[in-house]
Protein backbone atom coordinates (compact mmCIF):
# COMPACT_ATOMS: atom_id res chain seq x y z
CA UNK A 1 0.00 0.00 0.00
CA UNK A 2 1.23 3.33 -1.17
CA UNK A 3 3.06 5.20 1.67
CA UNK A 4 3.44 1.95 4.02
CA UNK A 5 6.00 0.29 4.95
CA UNK A 6 6.90 -3.44 3.67
CA UNK A 7 3.57 -6.05 4.30
CA UNK A 8 5.18 -7.67 8.07
CA UNK A 9 5.80 -11.50 6.80
CA UNK A 10 7.68 -10.29 3.23
CA UNK A 11 9.53 -8.25 6.19
CA UNK A 12 10.24 -11.48 8.12
CA UNK A 13 11.02 -13.20 4.66
CA UNK A 14 13.30 -10.20 3.65
CA UNK A 15 15.11 -10.93 6.88
CA UNK A 16 15.52 -14.41 6.67
CA UNK A 17 16.81 -14.38 3.19
CA UNK A 18 19.78 -11.27 4.34
CA UNK A 19 18.11 -8.60 3.40
CA UNK A 20 17.22 -5.55 5.43
CA UNK A 21 13.27 -4.20 4.78
CA UNK A 22 13.90 -0.83 7.18
CA UNK A 23 13.52 2.01 5.13
CA UNK A 24 11.10 0.78 3.10
CA UNK A 25 8.31 2.65 1.71
CA UNK A 26 5.76 1.28 -0.95
CA UNK A 27 5.33 4.28 -3.52
CA UNK A 28 3.24 4.67 -6.88
CA UNK A 29 5.22 4.57 -10.03
CA UNK A 30 5.72 7.85 -11.73
CA UNK A 31 7.30 9.13 -14.89
CA UNK A 32 10.23 10.24 -12.70
CA UNK A 33 10.80 7.51 -10.50
CA UNK A 34 11.27 4.83 -13.35
CA UNK A 35 13.04 7.15 -15.95
CA UNK A 36 15.83 7.60 -13.13
CA UNK A 37 15.92 3.81 -13.03
CA UNK A 38 18.72 1.91 -15.63
CA UNK A 39 16.55 -1.25 -15.27
CA UNK A 40 13.09 -1.34 -14.25
CA UNK A 41 12.22 -5.30 -12.88
CA UNK A 42 8.57 -5.78 -11.92
CA UNK A 43 6.83 -8.88 -10.06
CA UNK A 44 4.30 -9.25 -13.14
CA UNK A 45 3.56 -8.20 -16.87
CA UNK A 46 1.22 -5.71 -15.43
CA UNK A 47 3.28 -4.01 -13.27
CA UNK A 48 5.60 -4.16 -16.31
CA UNK A 49 2.54 -2.88 -18.70
CA UNK A 50 2.17 -0.17 -16.19
CA UNK A 51 5.52 1.03 -15.85
CA UNK A 52 5.30 1.01 -19.65
CA UNK A 53 2.41 3.33 -19.48
CA UNK A 54 3.81 5.87 -17.62
CA UNK A 55 7.20 6.08 -18.99
CA UNK A 56 7.23 4.46 -22.46
CA UNK A 57 10.85 5.56 -22.82
CA UNK A 58 11.14 3.14 -20.49
CA UNK A 59 9.96 -0.13 -22.35
CA UNK A 60 13.74 -1.19 -23.76
CA UNK A 61 14.94 -1.46 -19.74
CA UNK A 62 11.61 -2.73 -18.47
CA UNK A 63 11.28 -6.44 -17.32
CA UNK A 64 9.50 -8.80 -15.33
CA UNK A 65 11.95 -10.53 -13.58
CA UNK A 66 11.31 -13.95 -14.66
CA UNK A 67 11.96 -12.91 -17.86
CA UNK A 68 14.77 -10.56 -16.99
CA UNK A 69 16.33 -14.31 -15.78
CA UNK A 70 15.19 -16.11 -18.80
CA UNK A 71 16.75 -13.79 -21.04
CA UNK A 72 20.17 -13.82 -18.71
CA UNK A 73 20.22 -17.60 -19.25
CA UNK A 74 19.32 -18.07 -22.96
CA UNK A 75 22.22 -15.40 -24.05
CA UNK A 76 25.18 -14.03 -23.11
CA UNK A 77 23.97 -11.04 -22.09
CA UNK A 78 26.26 -9.13 -19.42
CA UNK A 79 24.73 -5.41 -19.76
CA UNK A 80 20.71 -3.83 -19.75
CA UNK A 81 21.49 -3.38 -23.42
CA UNK A 82 22.17 -6.68 -24.28
CA UNK A 83 19.22 -7.99 -22.01
CA UNK A 84 17.02 -5.91 -24.15
CA UNK A 85 18.48 -7.21 -27.68
CA UNK A 86 18.24 -10.65 -26.23
CA UNK A 87 14.17 -10.02 -26.81
CA UNK A 88 13.86 -10.71 -30.42
CA UNK A 89 16.08 -13.94 -30.46
CA UNK A 90 14.68 -15.42 -27.48
CA UNK A 91 10.80 -15.11 -27.19
CA UNK A 92 8.93 -16.44 -24.20
CA UNK A 93 7.04 -19.68 -24.07
CA UNK A 94 2.38 -19.00 -24.10
CA UNK A 95 1.44 -17.60 -20.52
CA UNK A 96 2.65 -14.81 -17.78
CA UNK A 97 6.39 -14.31 -16.53
CA UNK A 98 4.70 -13.21 -13.01
CA UNK A 99 5.83 -14.39 -9.35
CA UNK A 100 3.03 -15.68 -7.68
CA UNK A 101 1.77 -12.53 -5.31
CA UNK A 102 1.88 -13.68 -1.62
CA UNK A 103 -0.31 -11.29 -0.46
CA UNK A 104 -3.30 -12.84 1.48
CA UNK A 105 -1.74 -16.32 1.70
CA UNK A 106 0.33 -18.18 4.49
CA UNK A 107 3.72 -17.39 5.72
CA UNK A 108 4.49 -20.64 3.69
CA UNK A 109 3.83 -19.12 0.66
CA UNK A 110 6.14 -15.60 1.70
CA UNK A 111 8.73 -18.05 2.11
CA UNK A 112 8.30 -19.76 -1.43
CA UNK A 113 7.66 -16.40 -3.27
CA UNK A 114 10.82 -14.87 -1.25
CA UNK A 115 12.61 -17.92 -2.58
CA UNK A 116 12.11 -17.61 -6.41
CA UNK A 117 12.59 -14.20 -6.04
CA UNK A 118 16.34 -14.17 -4.36
CA UNK A 119 16.81 -17.22 -6.89
CA UNK A 120 15.90 -15.44 -10.27
CA UNK A 121 17.33 -12.10 -9.18
CA UNK A 122 20.71 -12.76 -7.16
CA UNK A 123 22.18 -13.65 -10.41
CA UNK A 124 20.75 -11.11 -12.23
CA UNK A 125 22.60 -9.00 -9.84
CA UNK A 126 25.75 -10.33 -10.22
CA UNK A 127 25.71 -10.73 -14.21
CA UNK A 128 24.11 -7.72 -15.77
CA UNK A 129 25.81 -4.09 -15.28
CA UNK A 130 24.35 -0.83 -16.90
Amino acid sequence: MVGHGMEPTAALVLQQLGGDPDGFTAQRITPQLAEDSDMVITMSERQRNKVVEVAPRMMRVTFTLKEAARLMEASSATTVAELAAARAQHTAEPGPEDITDPMGQDEETFVAVGSEIADLLLPLLARIRV
